[in-house]
């Protein structure tokens, strides 16, 4: 372990919070960007389709150099790519110069999730490793609870303004602590793709955490929508409520480190099943907007709990290819947003409102939890 357990978490903390900040940054700004580069809002929606793109691609890939590169040189990499990306999106004078810096964001994202989550594992111990990746993984809701509101506070000035200051300072911070942290070695051998997804108990755990994140990702797309369709709520006050949720997902992450350990795959099934049953109530059960807020902030407390429970257990298998399992994961994670929002978008589509919407999530949250019904031999 290269420094303490809190050191260690605090840094990798740091670059997934700037990795996050980089990908929530065009949320508030979609529609001033549009209106500047002259595209309309859904092409320059296509923005996030490009930089998942990019995200996953570079989380598949980052296993295939893990016996060049040390994980300090790859996290090192990614904040570099979040900077750039970030500064190059802030001066892009047209919007075709945007999606490459997008791109360039993208590959930073998907690198620094697999490589963060990896490092937890090799630079901890066995005692520490759950206190570091509780930690870790607190670096995404903390980005989104401090980032988003300073990305929307600068937006009103001017949108260049908010993605140059807010990701680039996060990423430049994160650089600052990792290269605080002694240089580390390479893996003893690449992992290849093939060779992770073939390693026992892998593709199993890998079906539920893309069918997790596509049932999670979903919600948080469509949950707006609810809350304004449902109670014609303004855009400052659906915020605030998505807001909220994402401070209930802290003390869900905290909460269940103390059982993760010894209770792993029970946590994956009850959380998993658990969340269904907060997605159903969050699309079918609506007399009141408190109702709503509670059962969206029920399921982000859950989910801080199985985000956790699931990067765990990524942890655990096959250690000698631990970063291209990680790499997989956060594959997943890109892969889950198009899945969720692909299956809402039908759910909707085929009638029901946003009563088939929940239950078409907390399906794929039920199928989330099969993968672990049965122990792993």
């Amino acid at each position: 372990m290269p420094r303490g357990p809190r050191e260690v978490g605090l840094t990798l903390l740091a670059a997934l919070a700037a990795s996050q900040a980089a990908l929530v940054a065009l949320n508030p700004l979609l529609p001033e960007v549009a209106r500047d580069l002259d595209v309309s809002i859904a092409t320059a929606g296509q923005l996030r389709t490009l930089s998942g793109l990019a995200a996953g691609l570079a989380a598949l890939a980052t296993g295939l150099v893990a016996g060049r590169v040390g994980l300090r040189g790859l996290l090192l990499a990614a904040v570099g790519l979040l900077a750039v990306g970030s500064a190059g999106s802030a001066l892009a004078p047209s919007f075709a110069i945007l999606a490459s810096a997008q791109a360039l964001v993208g590959a930073g994202i998907g690198i620094s999730y697999s490589a963060a989550l990896a490092a937890t594992a090799e630079w901890s111990t066995a005692e520490t490793r759950s206190r570091v990746l509780a930690l870790t993984l607190l670096g995404p809701p903390i980005a989104w609870i401090v980032g988003m509101p300073l990305v929307g506070l600068l937006g009103e000035v001017d949108w260049r303004l908010a993605w140059a200051l807010v990701p680039v300072s996060m990423a430049i911070a994160a650089a600052v602590l990792l290269v605080r942290l002694p240089a580390t070695p390479p893996a003893a051998a690449r992992a290849r793709l093939r060779a992770v997804v073939a390693s026992p108990g892998v593709a199993r755990w890998l079906t539920g955490e893309l069918l997790a994140f596509s049932g999670w990702a979903g919600a948080l797309v469509y949950v707006g929508a609810l809350l304004v369709e449902s109670y014609r709520l303004s855009v400052a006050a659906t915020g605030l409520a998505l807001g909220l949720g994402a401070l209930v997902y802290v003390p869900g992450n905290l909460l269940f480190r103390r059982w993760v350990d010894e209770h792993g795959r029970l946590m994956l099934v009850a959380l998993a099943l658990a969340a269904a049953a907060a997605t159903l109530v969050l699309g079918a059960v609506r007399p009141s907007v408190w109702v709503s807020i509670g059962a969206f902030s029920a399921l982000c407390f859950i989910a801080g709990g199985r985000t956790l429970a699931g990067s765990a257990r990524a942890l655990g298998l096959a250690p000698e290819l631990r970063l291209g399992v990680t790499g997989v994961r956060a594959a997943a994670i890109q892969a889950g947003y198009f899945v969720g929002a692909a299956v809402g978008g039908a759910a909707l589509a085929v009638g029901g409102g946003y009563g088939t919407l929940g239950v078409a999530f907390a399906a794929l949250f039920v199928g989330a939890a099969v993968p672990h019904l049965v122990p792993l031999r």
